[in-house]
């Protein structure tokens, strides 16, 4: 149990020692008065039981004047979320409509929205680099205009959007070299990766990077955006062919125990936010105790009354 005013127990206890005491030396002196007129005292402890509820009652007022609270375990879901959104020149394509960038834009944005305030979202912007548009937080808002900034550029490198994301979750740089050597970046059990890409990897290590989120404990869900009979885009006035990569996509998602989630139609973009599954956390939260306190404190207190008043017609 926890207190948020040790002080007020404290002045509370004291108060309440103070009564007993007071009870204690009024009652010796109403016995001793009676003793010496010759006057017999009936009831014996009984006698007192008013006064001792009484008692009892302020010292519960007192414990619940200092703010008690409990700490009980409460399951949420809770964790961070990194989105990771493809923001190359092959998500310009308009074989899901109005493209492919905006398609994951509004996926994301939905997958946002549904997400509780106890989870932590950030978002990277990823090509052939990678940057951190917004950090985790709590402010959901953050997220939501980091997603809506985002602009086409450059080609596709899936490894460097994983370490990109491993780097925001961990807190310092992450790195896969060419002997796959990767720094200690702990355990992450409640981060999670998701992914809108078209698959198109032209550059890093893919498998390497997602043994390194396999490492770390943190599942990559990937969300392929496209078909896989593709389209052609215009880049640098040249038109390039282009369509929906699965395979890096699903290799990334079964090394890190995440899915893969094919997204060929608006439709299933936008319910990408009900298949994706964060994990259940059980933190532990105060629970206050002052209102059952004050509740046990008042009927203490009328108990004393009652038993007080009833004895005092009494012949004692």
């Amino acid at each position: 149990m926890t207190l948020s005013s040790p002080l007020l127990l404290t002045v509370g206890l004291f108060v309440t020692a103070a009564l007993a005491w007071a009870a204690v030396v009024s009652a010796r002196r109403r016995a001793a008065a009676l003793a010496a007129a010759g006057i017999a005292v009936r009831g014996g402890r009984s006698a007192y039981l008013g006064v001792g509820l009484t008692i009892a009652g302020v010292a519960v007022l007192a414990v619940a004047t200092a703010g008690p609270a409990a700490m009980v375990p409460v399951p949420r879901t809770a964790g961070t979320v990194i989105l990771a959104i493809d923001v190359s020149n092959s998500m310009g394509a308009d074989d899901v409509a109005p493209n492919r960038l905006a398609a994951a834009q509004r996926a994301a944005r939905a997958f946002v929205a549904a997400q509780p305030d106890s989870v932590d979202i950030g978002v990277v912007a990823f090509e052939r680099g990678a940057l951190t548009t917004a950090r985790p937080d709590r402010d959901h808002s953050l997220a939501l205009k980091a997603i809506d900034r985002l602009k086409l550029t450059g080609g596709t490198s899936l490894g460097t959007a994983i370490t990109a994301a491993l780097s925001v979750i961990g807190g310092k740089e992450v790195a896969v070299g060419r002997d796959g050597e990767t720094p200690d970046l702990g355990y992450w059990p409640s981060a999670t990766i998701v992914m809108f890409s078209d698959g198109q990897n032209q550059g890093g290590d893919v498998e390497r990077a997602a043994e390194a989120a396999q490492k770390a404990g943190v599942h990559v869900h990937t969300v392929g955006v496209g078909t896989t009979a593709g389209t052609t885009v215009k880049v640098d006035g040249y038109h390039l062919q282009t369509s929906l990569e699965e395979e890096p996509l699903t290799v990334i998602a079964q090394t890190t125990g995440g899915a893969y989630h094919p997204a060929s139609d608006t439709a299933r973009l936008d319910g990408i936010a009900d298949t994706i599954d964060l994990r259940l956390t059980v933190s532990d939260e105060p629970l206050p105790l002052a209102g059952a306190l004050i509740g046990l404190a008042l009927a203490l207190l009328a108990a004393g009354a009652a038993v007080t008043v009833l004895r005092s017609g009494r012949v004692i």
